[in-house]
């Protein structure tokens, strides 16, 4: 693969950008203070603004990594960030990167993290040269399911007792898409 890192990718709504300091306000508020929004990821919900500008933080020498993705989702209407989106895994003999997300609750089901996953994985097939673009989730969250699916990933299978979250232990469901399935989809459509 050809790692390029956190470059800057827009879609019609979206900025998918890098995360500055000054974005701890909007992270802390939009998303990572709620714990609805955390229940089935693997971190807590953040108790101040200083646990957000922490994380900001710690992110800020890895972006100097073309290894590191991680990208803010920032609504241009709204001019912050509402949300993130990233690289949680990879694997460079597979040609392989694994993708989490996560979006404030105002925001749900509007298709603005279908949006999000589509611009990532558009990047990482058409200019990264991935062969292979995976996720998962807790099939107690079927909203995130619906993403991938909304995305072209294909449901692949259900670990059982393979995972763990805010909720314990649980099942983890995965899903999919290769190199071949995306730009056949993509010649498909011109």
């Amino acid at each position: 693969m050809n790692h390029l890192g956190t470059i800057t990718l827009e879609t019609d709504r979206l900025l998918l950008r890098r995360f500055i300091r000054s974005d701890a306000p909007a992270m802390f508020r939009n998303w990572a203070c709620d714990s609805e929004v955390t229940k089935f990821l693997t971190w807590p919900a953040h108790a101040d603004e200083a646990v957000s500008l922490s994380y900001i933080e710690s992110m800020l020498a890895e972006y100097g990594d073309p290894t590191f993705y991680n990208w803010a989702i920032v609504l241009k209407s709204l001019g912050a960030p509402i949300g993130a989106i990233s690289v949680v895994r990879r694997d460079d003999s597979a040609e392989s990167v694994h993708i989490g997300y996560c979006i404030g609750r105002p925001w749900w089901n509007q298709g603005i993290t279908s949006e999000a996953l589509a611009a990532v994985i558009r990047f990482f097939f058409e200019q990264v040269g991935a062969g292979r673009i995976d996720s998962r989730h807790d099939p107690r969250n079927p909203g995130s399911g619906k993403v991938m699916e909304n995305c072209g990933l294909t449901r692949e299978g259900i670990l059982r007792r393979s995972d763990w979250n805010n909720q314990g232990v649980c099942d983890a469901v995965w899903y999919a898409i290769l190199r071949e399935d995306y730009f056949e989809k993509k010649g498909a459509t011109l």
